[in-house]
């Protein structure tokens, strides 16, 4: 079955221009001109993937993809017309995977697409039995369930989360550049910002830490990278 990607913003000429490329390349396309309503359609249609926009009425994006984020784990992306940090880290804060600041190309919006798809992909194809299983300390990574658990508690992180810890736990010991991460982690070349990263990072310690102030798991390398070590 194709793939569904829901397209939220209320500018008629970027929808129709997202949605053919997306249909393009073999995607369904569905279409919300308004936050209300792409949350709505997110429960209805359950799409696979979401382009969320920022500035809309009655809801804005940031709102949508919290509530999006309350019941369901789909990538989101948010596009954004605002070049502020400020926006973007707030974007990731909510539950978002990705951002895409317009003006965008459609390639780079369709490598985007792609990528996310194709970890969701990889995860759901993940098979085994308790062998995938894998405790470090307090913690537990089953690659089967593609879930984490803090001592009997199965820690609600987003897919982005979840990849990143994963792949820093199956390297234990080696750091890696932010760049890096982003190549290995979010599926793409790296594009921009590399403050996604450390956004994902500082929103993984909070869930798995004690104290995210003095983590023990997810270690910095000052000037150099990111590292898991238990």
């Amino acid at each position: 079955m194709d793939k569904k990607v829901l397209i939220v913003d209320d500018e008629k000429n970027i929808v129709d221009i997202i949605a053919f490329n997306l249909k393009k390349e073999g995607y369904q396309v569905i279409t919300a001109s308004d936050g209300e309503e792409g949350v709505k359609k997110t429960f209805e249609e359950n799409p696979d993937l979401i382009l969320l926009d920022i500035m809309m009425p009655k809801m804005d994006g940031y709102e949508a993809c919290r509530k999006i984020r309350e019941k369901k784990h789909t990538p989101i992306i948010m596009l954004t017309a605002r070049a502020e940090e400020v926006d973007k880290v707030l974007g990731l804060e909510m539950g978002a995977d990705d951002y895409v600041t317009k003006p965008f190309g459609v390639r780079e919006l369709m490598a985007r697409v792609k990528a996310n798809l194709r970890k969701v992909a990889a995860l759901q194809e993940a098979g085994g039995t308790d062998n995938n299983v894998s405790k470090f300390g307090g913690l537990s990574l089953n690659t089967e369930r593609y879930e984490v658990k803090k001592g009997d508690k199965v820690l609600d992180l987003t897919l982005r989360e979840y990849e990143l810890l994963k792949f820093l736990i199956q390297q234990k010991g080696q750091i890696f550049s932010r760049e890096v991460l982003l190549e290995k982690v979010w599926g793409y070349e790296y594009f921009g910002d590399v403050r996604t990263v450390d956004v994902t990072i500082r929103r993984l310690r909070e869930k798995i830490e004690d104290d995210p102030g003095k983590p023990v798991y997810i270690l910095t390398k000052r000037g150099v990278g990111y590292y898991f070590d238990c």
